[in-house]
């Protein structure tokens, strides 16, 4: 893509350059063939259990795979999640290495992956038609949202179909769902309304993602679905369950952020109220956030507002003690992660926790071992994703615009206080600063481009 490349954004955030995005040290390399290598075996045998997966188009690093079942008038939901604690034996070359590392880093040019790509992307993913080695969780769901009975069991597991979320979302409409997830819908409707009822916070900002378009990068605004969130209440749910075991057992890793300040929710309500949403005496900001419309423009700024709710998110190792924090607000309870091992270190930790938890059995030394190491290396590791990702959009909003300095755009305001502004354009998909006076969160306006600096990936508006 010519001189649109983003060698100088990986080496300011030491990261390797793209033609060796995925590379590993030669022992780690080795190791990963050796477990490549292997028989996938297990306790269980749920073969017979025809498992999907639902993700991105092109995903290889596939780490869930669900079957959800009516029962009654509620719901058992089947969860498979690759199992790289049963793979990846403890203190090896691939555990350091992810250790070292973290998670995966997604940039535009090629992922820097945890673990190397034969396991991540082939003998640990579950890959349809393929017999791989998983941690199931069985979750009971009634009608209304709430989690019942659960077992967590290592199994052989088989994916019967690889979907994405447009093919969900287009055979739902049509009627004729995979019989795995026909009652996705349903259940994912039913979730997110407790997780609602429960306080959870959630702001539906729309997200800007890069693509290639011929022979350049661009920005889109993210296509999101509602089999997008149906699905991610599969992983919340889990998340929520896993984060209870631990904090009843006294032992584990969270995934925390604490509740926001009254005087904050106070100000948000009132903001939403002046902005010609209909607050009433017993909505709380997960109510009111949960009926916002992201196509609304005064909406949008709300959601803007909002992040002001959602501040100081971390892990939390605890050992024999209550954790200091327990709630994750944004999710409504406990919480824990558990669903990505493949691209996240803590989630092989947590669920191992949660193996022994439900087998009646000791927490394994060396994972005990491990747990207090684990929220410094994913905050580490965390910063350096974040960082990854504002700066490769703001690379690809400089590159779009180099060339349209003087011109006008027509964006909405989402964020002004009098010092700072920041607008959004929807062609193209910029979320930018801007000057100007007399601005108010959630009108459109006219602005100009006035500045472009590529190297330094700045770009601003004012209004002319």
């Amino acid at each position: 893509m010519g001189s649109q490349d983003f060698s100088a954004l990986r080496a300011e955030l030491d990261l390797p350059p793209v033609e060796r995005t995925s590379d590993f040290p030669a022992d780690v390399e080795a190791e990963a063939e050796r477990i490549a290598g292997e028989k996938p075996e297990a306790p269980l045998d749920l073969t017979d259990v025809p498992f999907v997966t639902i993700d991105p188009p092109g995903s290889m690093d596939l780490d869930q795979a669900v079957h959800l079942e009516r029962r009654g008038d509620g719901f058992r939901v089947h969860y498979a999640i690759a199992d790289v604690g049963a793979a990846l034996p403890l203190g090896g070359p691939v555990d350091e290495e992810a250790r070292r590392r973290g998670e995966t880093i997604y940039l535009p040019d090629g992922r820097v992956p945890l673990h190397p790509p034969r396991l991540s992307e082939d003998a640990l993913s579950l890959l349809p038609d393929q017999e791989r080695r998983a941690v199931v969780w069985t979750i009971d769901v009634g009608a209304d949202g709430k989690p019942g009975d659960v077992e967590v069991k290592r199994a052989v597991v088989r994916s019967v179909a690889r979907l994405d979320y447009d093919e969900v979302m287009s055979a739902v409409g049509d009627g004729n769902a995979h019989p795995s997830i026909e009652a996705l819908q349903d259940f994912g409707e039913a979730r997110r309304a407790y997780r609602v009822a429960a306080g959870a916070l959630e702001l539906g900002i729309p997200e800007q993602v890069v693509v290639t378009s011929e022979d350049h990068w661009t920005i889109e605004w993210a296509h999101r679905t509602p089999a997008d969130d149906w699905n991610a209440e599969l992983s919340l749910l889990t998340g929520l369950v896993a984060g209870r075991m631990m904090v009843d057992a006294k032992v584990g890793i969270l995934r925390t952020l604490p509740a926001p300040a009254a005087e904050d929710v106070t100000g948000f309500l009132k903001r939403a109220a002046s902005m010609g949403v209909d607050v009433k005496d017993d909505d709380t900001a997960a109510t009111v956030l949960a009926r916002l419309d992201i196509t609304v423009p005064a909406h949008v700024a709300l959601m803007n507002d909002a992040t002001v709710l959602l501040r100081g998110a971390g892990f939390h190792a605890f050992d024999g003690e209550d954790p200091e924090v327990v709630e994750h607000v944004g999710v409504g309870g406990a919480y824990a992660q558990v669903t990505a091992p493949l691209r996240r270190l803590a989630d092989r930790f947590a669920t191992e926790v949660c193996v022994a938890l439900a087998a009646g059995e000791a927490v394994p030394d060396g994972i005990r071992e491990a747990l207090p190491t684990l929220p410094d290396i994913m905050r580490e590791s965390g910063h350096q994703a974040s960082a990854a990702d504002r700066a490769a959009v703001a690379q690809v909003e400089a590159w779009q615009l180099a060339d349209r300095v003087g011109d006008t755009f027509r964006a909405l305001v989402v964020h002004t206080d009098g010092t700072e502004t920041t607008v959004l354009l929807e062609d193209p998909s910029v979320l930018a600063p801007c000057t100007g006076q007399g601005l108010k969160e959630g009108e459109t306006v006219d602005v100009r481009l006035a500045e472009v600096d590529v190297a330094a990936r700045e770009v601003r508006f004012d209004v002319p």
